[in-house]
């Protein structure tokens, strides 16, 4: 299993709707998710990619882990105020989600998952 790509729509589904987050994070999931938001031409985000896919092999039955390529889906990049590449937002079940700009090694990732989404 790998990382499921998201669009509008897709976040709508299944992490939250849009015109409703103006009265505050209503989370959709039944599970922790980990959102990356990601460029094609982005290298920071390449080298990434493959560390999310092992991550979305070895957690996918505890988290969903998403991919937004923010070129193509500005409006929910603007919506966690993507500033820079690779962005990862935690999202735990019940909080609001944690936002973190750049990349991170497979294993900082296993740590935050553990502390964060499965705590």
């Amino acid at each position: 299993m790998s990382a499921i790509h998201l669009t509008k729509g897709g976040f709508e589904n299944r992490v939250a709707n849009i015109a409703d987050l103006a009265n505050g994070w209503n989370f959709k999931g039944n599970k922790p998710a980990l959102i990356d938001f990601y460029a094609t031409w982005c290298g920071p985000c390449q080298r990434l990619a493959p560390i999310i896919d092992e991550l979305a092999e070895e957690y996918g039955d505890k988290i969903d882990i998403y991919k937004v390529d923010v070129d193509e889906e500005t409006e929910l990049a603007k919506l966690f105020r993507v500033r820079s590449i690779p962005t990862l937002v935690y999202i735990p079940m019940g909080e609001a989600p944690i936002i973190q700009p750049g990349g991170k090694t497979k294993g900082e990732l296993k740590q935050i998952i553990e502390s964060t989404l499965l705590k």
